[in-house]
């Protein structure tokens, strides 16, 4: 594995920022912090911390890379693009999203205090981190 993915995978699970910038995420309630970005050849990693106030969520979208995330703080639920819930996270446990348009997905905060997500994205250079894709027909945003 080489050195700067071993790197961001340590800032996902310790929570190491390492280069500081702001960013947002679409959705409602989303508020998104890069804490490290580094590309080895034709990939960039990227390391957000991400935080869902209580009800909000990140909108529907797809990934254009695999992305790996660690909840901190709150509780993650997250619905597949046929309205069905695929998992349930607390802080602690770990998840993982498939890439491409084929995997649409939304993450929501149903719960009552902030949810942390720490995400290491691995992607195609030049790619953005998320595509926003519209509802599949769910009755919830």
């Amino acid at each position: 594995m080489p050195r700067v993915a071993v790197r961001a995978l340590a800032a996902v699970v310790l929570g190491v920022a390492l280069v500081p910038a702001a960013g947002a995420t679409p959705g409602t309630g989303v508020g998104a912090v890069t804490v490290f970005r580094q590309v080895v050849g034709d990939r960039e990693y990227v390391v957000r911390e991400i935080t869902i106030a209580p009800g909000g969520a990140t909108g529907w979208h797809y990934h254009p890379g695999p992305v790996f995330g660690v909840v901190e703080a709150g509780t993650l639920t997250h619905y597949r693009g046929d309205c069905s819930v695929d998992g349930v996270y607390r802080p602690g446990r770990a998840i993982s999203e498939a890439s491409g348009p084929g995997y649409v997905h939304i993450g929501r905060n149903l719960g009552s205090e902030p949810l942390v997500l720490r995400a290491l994205y691995v992607n195609p250079v030049g790619s953005a981190l998320a595509v926003d894709a519209p509802n599949p027909g769910c009755p919830f945003e």
